[in-house]
């Protein structure tokens, strides 16, 4: 991510940093509230399974709008145009959906505390550790990314040194974390999604009229780029040349299956918002609720970000100061009044918060109870490893800061995180998608599918890509195409796999494989009932989704 604009600095006076103060005060204010609440492990990584759906609905999408979104998204929107409803429509609501509908049932039914513990009732300790790890990792890098991006924006914007912002937002992150665990950064994440909505609704509107409404913003970046800048698969034959660099074809599996697919069914940042509901109809209904603002959240990120390419024409071009990410920054200069302003900044820094938290917790519980837990410390007392918890948090945290930079060396932030999830979560979408729809599925097909998932992923970007072997003409489509590979790769070699090793015992598949009934009787319902397609609730929550999503306008 290149540095914003040093002429970015914001005319901040004493009342923006008041509602900054407030914010800050109130989250603390939060974690020291939950603290009440935690008294076992579970309570800590789990919030005891004790949140209503509009809880985790709300933190299942705050956690997903960091600051890396709104401002990578919001480049997106000023480089690629109305293209960027891709990443919303096609690549979040159907998976999130799926998610609710079908795969909830199985998470939540065998009492997992984790996305990798999963793995191992369904094939063994080797996919487990490889996923644990693998997943750990890449926790972190994500985490590191929001607080590198939260340092750049911090800096241009208010004038603080990078190190002051990376150790307050870490210092918050760490302290309401550690005291009040996953309920304390749910509670917080509901909180910050209002706040980010507060910061982007004043931006958008006023951006909009500044340009003369969306027919003068349509006709200024018509006459500007094309009229396809301005539709959503303009230039996208196959074969046609266009900014994304992707093709219709590599759009829909890409995208909007193996990488959409990956990252809202398997990445533990999301699914622990789930898993931390009620009940099991809480838990579905969590990321069909939040669904719903998803569809919608893509106008108050696109929309600055097409106002910022009419505002300044030469935005993200060579030879100006001026990159893409700093779409949002300057509207937020140009349009926003003392004290809305304030709103703004605090709307930014929450998102960048509510990000990282997300990835801090979701490591937090991985790393305690699928590899300490399981591997290093064994039959501790429920209190030690209440303890390890919080010490493994501020652990995370010290290690995000040191991956931030490691984000430096790409120029766009969504760029870096599509590239992490064509790493992680598409073959461990593979290996989860296979593993619960087909029995005879292996218990060492699973590691072996993880591995040539990971290792297919890497070598096309890093080789086949960076090499330029073949000509991919963006980094986004190269993203596209490693993770189609990765799913191929990780798919060919789980079925190979299979063919040559044991299955495992089907009396060990109960609640792991659709179509076996859940051994647990307090929570298996009678025989048939309970397939998604029974639900009355849940199917109205996944038409209402659905439908919504259909009769938008989407010949934009």
């Amino acid at each position: 991510m290149h540095y914003l604009a040093e002429g970015l600095r914001l005319p901040t006076n004493g009342l923006d940093y008041t509602i900054l103060a407030i914010y800050f005060v109130v989250v603390l204010g939060i974690g020291f509230a939950a603290r009440a609440s935690v008294k076992t492990s579970l309570d800590f990584f789990l919030s005891g399974r004790s949140l209503p759906a509009w809880v985790t609905g709300l933190a299942f999408v705050a956690a997903n709008l960091g600051a890396t979104e709104i401002l990578g998204m919001a480049a997106t929107g000023a480089q690629y145009g109305v293209a960027v409803v891709h990443w919303y429509w096609i690549g979040a609501i159907p998976a999130m959906v799926f998610l609710g509908l079908v795969m909830m049932p199985f998470y939540y039914r065998s009492k997992v505390r984790s996305v990798p513990e999963f793995l191992l009732h369904r094939f063994d300790k080797s996919a487990h550790l490889l996923s644990s790890i693998l997943f750990a990792f890449s926790a972190i890098l994500i985490a590191g990314v929001n607080l590198y991006a939260l340092s750049i924006v911090v800096e241009a914007l208010l004038g603080w040194p990078q190190w002051v912002a990376i150790v307050v937002a870490g210092l918050f992150v760490l302290v309401y974390i550690t005291i009040g665990g996953l309920s304390s950064a749910i509670y917080n994440e509901v909180l910050q999604f209002f706040v980010i909505l507060a910061a982007l609704i004043p931006l958008t509107l006023l951006g909009l009229k500044r340009v003369g409404g969306w027919d003068g913003l349509s006709g200024s970046l018509e006459k500007q780029h094309g009229a396809d800048f301005m539709t959503a698969w303009g230039g996208t034959g196959i074969g046609d040349a266009n900014p994304l660099g992707a093709n219709w074809l590599t759009i829909i599996l890409g995208l909007g299956f193996v990488l959409s697919f990956g990252y809202w069914t398997t990445n533990f940042a999301e699914v622990q918002r789930a898993l931390s509901a009620k009940n099991l109809s809480a838990a579905q209904r969590t990321p069909l609720i939040a669904a719903f603002p998803k569809i919608f959240i893509v106008f108050v990120v696109m929309i600055p970000g097409l106002v910022a390419a009419v505002l300044v024409p030469k935005i993200g071009t060579p030879g100006s100061d001026l990159t893409y990410n700093d779409a949002i920054p300057l509207l937020m200069q140009e349009l926003l009044p003392n004290g809305v302003l304030g709103i703004a900044v605090t709307g930014l820094l929450a998102a960048f918060m509510a990000g990282m938290a997300a990835n801090v917790s979701s490591f937090n519980t991985v790393f305690t109870t699928d590899i300490w837990q399981r591997y290093v410390k064994k039959d501790q007392p429920d209190a030690y490893y209440l303890r390890f918890g919080r010490l493994i948090t501020a652990v995370g945290v010290l290690a995000s800061i040191g991956t931030a930079f490691i984000a430096a060396s790409f120029s766009n932030i969504m760029t870096y995180l599509q590239t992490l999830f064509s790493f992680f979560n598409v073959p461990l979408f593979v290996v989860f998608i296979i593993g619960m729809f087909w029995k005879r599925a292996s218990m060492k097909s699973g590691v072996w599918g993880l591995l040539a998932g990971t290792t297919a992923a890497m070598v096309n970007y890093f080789v086949i890509y960076k090499q330029g072997i073949i000509d991919i003409p963006s980094d986004q489509g190269a993203n596209f195409v490693s993770a189609i590979v990765g799913f191929v790769a990780g798919a060919v070699v789980m079925v190979a796999v299979t063919l040559f090793t044991a299955p495992k015992p089907e009396a060990e598949l109960a609640g792991l494989v659709y179509g076996t009934e859940s051994p647990d009787p307090d929570e298996a319902p009678e025989a048939g009932d309970d397939a998604w397609y029974r639900k009355p609730a849940l199917l109205g929550w996944g038409a209402i989704v659905l439908a919504t999503l259909c009769y938008l306008p989407y010949s934009l």
